[in-house]
């Protein structure tokens, strides 16, 4: 039939995946900057003084929480 344009359906769970995506991959990105520069200042702590070593540890790992919430959201998501 000429004039008939093609409609096209858009998948719920395509857009699922997509959003699961981004949740988990935009949380790892951040995590990722904010532990870059933790990891930086912690290092240059412990040149100084080596007691801070616990510290520095403890610091560079809080950042990898935000990446488990991403990955929670994901799967509410899916």
């Amino acid at each position: 039939m000429v004039g008939e344009e093609a409609i096209t359906m858009i998948d719920p769970a395509g857009l699922k995946a997509i959003g699961a995506g981004l949740a988990v991959g935009l949380a790892g990105v951040g995590s990722g900057i904010a532990e870059k520069d933790i990891g930086a200042a912690a290092v240059g702590a412990m040149t100084e003084r080596e007691e801070m070593f616990g510290k520095g540890l403890i610091m560079t790992v809080i950042p990898e929480t935000i990446v488990i919430f991403g990955l929670v959201v994901a799967l509410l998501i899916s």
